[in-house]
């Protein structure tokens, strides 16, 4: 039988937008948040040699360039003031986050309720400064030593590495904002927006090779059709879900006895979400980074580096298959899911999954179903990240289309979705109570007549 809440949230429109104030505030906001962003990757780092870096980037948009340029949303091949994007904090509260799971000490702190959530995040911040410093460091020696600097040297470095590293502490807290006072996770969505941005750009130098003919019409349609079902795919796979069923016994209070409830532990075949493929992304694109803009001026090593791990090779495809399934499994059993604590958390509920004794039973049959649905979960993130990969190395089509771009455009548009629709329903029911406190105010009580003794 439907819930009274299902049939509210199946009967909102869109068209209650318009009535919903604070919703509409909030919107506004971000919208507001996201420009100034955009605007932010439109002004370049001081002593850059902009017409040596747009011939290179035109070389290298092929390549590692392109991936990068879409992730920033078009500031690292302009090399504006947002050129290391967010990433840096994502990695640095990755870090964190694996960190809290093992060791002891930050475990007690984050369990210590909005105290140690505040401390968490000042560690985060100074993760953030350390990575973004260091990102800064290497990328303003490879433009050194790439010819790309108007005036290399120790005033170059020290310019390049203030001004990246406050432009990414700068988007941390535009994120921070948007999260707090408007709609959606704000550093999920300044990604959003770095990837749609480059879109445009990049589907009109694809349409345009097809018209002069370096790119055959088959190829064009299959590569919508692909696009169309992957993205079909990930939706899927990101609603799949493995419900366990849970009991709860009879519980009496006072003279009361309530029966036992049923209940589900939903179970999502993804449990880490895009973390896997982002973090795998990072660790395999930092060196190679380097590499590419240091140009000629690359050692032995470097030059191995890029010869058997740039993207598209095969040692490149292994490592990323391999690093995506192990962070899978990792952060999935030390951060989204952890069997102990769910099992600890159904006992003290008495909560019990049938045909299984509550505490160490129960977290062994939870650590076996979800080991079981990782595998599926995995191969899921592996083969969504790699298949755009193997295509656009075989078929060379112009621009970067990646696994994880799709898998981050689809999470965050329906994160996103549902937080608006959250708001819409909160407001419904806002204007239901209102209702309800006039209607009853209205209504006149009627007079008793004098008690019968």
């Amino acid at each position: 039988m439907v819930s009274a809440v299902e049939q509210m949230a199946a009967n909102t429109s869109w068209a209650a937008l318009g009535k919903a104030t604070d919703l509409r505030n909030r919107i506004f906001f971000t919208l507001g948040l996201l420009i100034v962003y955009r605007l932010g990757t439109y002004i370049p780092v001081p002593g850059i040699d902009g017409t040596a870096l747009r011939n290179f980037m035109e070389g290298a948009g092929q390549g590692l360039g392109g991936i990068l340029t879409m992730f920033t949303g078009g500031a690292l091949g302009r090399m504006g003031i947002f050129a290391l994007g967010i990433m840096p904090y994502i990695s640095a509260s990755i870090i964190v986050q694996l960190l809290a799971s093992m060791v002891p000490a930050l475990e007690q702190m984050k369990k210590e309720g909005e105290q140690g959530r505040k401390k968490m995040n000042q560690w985060t911040r100074y993760g953030t400064v350390f990575l973004a410093t260091l990102q800064a460091y290497g990328l303003a020696k490879s433009l050194e030593a790439g010819d790309l600097a108007t005036d290399p040297g120790f005033f170059f470095v020290s310019s390049t590495i203030i001004t990246l590293v406050g432009g990414t502490m700068f988007l941390m807290w535009l994120g921070e904002q948007i999260t707090a006072r408007g709609i959606g996770n704000g550093i999920s969505l300044i990604i959003f927006v770095g990837i749609i941005a480059e879109v445009p750009a990049a589907l009109a130098q694809f349409l345009s090779q097809g018209r002069s003919g370096a790119v055959s019409p088959a190829v064009i349609i299959g590569v919508f059709i692909m696009v169309v079902a992957v993205i079909a795919f990930v939706v899927f796979m990101e609603r799949a879900l493995r419900k366990i069923h849970i009991q709860y016994p009879r519980r009496q209070v006072g003279m009361k006895v309530y029966d036992g409830g049923n209940s589900h532990l939903p179970v999502k075949v993804n449990p880490a979400g895009v973390i896997p493929a982002i973090f795998a992304s990072s660790l395999l694109l930092l060196p190679t980074t380097i590499s590419t803009f240091s140009g000629n001026q690359t050692n032995a090593f470097m030059s191995w580096l890029l010869a058997y791990f740039g993207p598209g090779q095969p040692l490149y495809l292994l490592f990323f298959v391999a690093m995506i399934v192990f962070f899978a499994y990792f952060y999935t059993f030390n951060v989204s899911f952890k069997p102990d604590d769910v099992a600890d958390n159904l006992k003290n509920q008495n909560g019990f999954v049938p045909g299984i004794r509550p505490g160490k039973k129960t977290a062994d049959y939870l650590e076996y179903v979800v080991n079981r649905i990782l595998v599926l979960g995995s191969a899921y993130l592996a083969a969504v990240c790699l298949l755009p990969e193997v295509l656009r190395s075989q078929l060379a089509i112009p621009f970067y289309f990646g696994g994880t771009s799709v898998l981050i455009v689809v999470s965050v548009t329906m994160d996103t979705i549902q937080q608006v629709q959250s708001h819409l329903l909160a407001h419904q029911y806002e204007g239901l109570i209102e209702k309800s406190q006039l209607s009853g105010k209205g209504r006149r009580r009627k007079k008793k007549g004098p008690a019968r003794r």
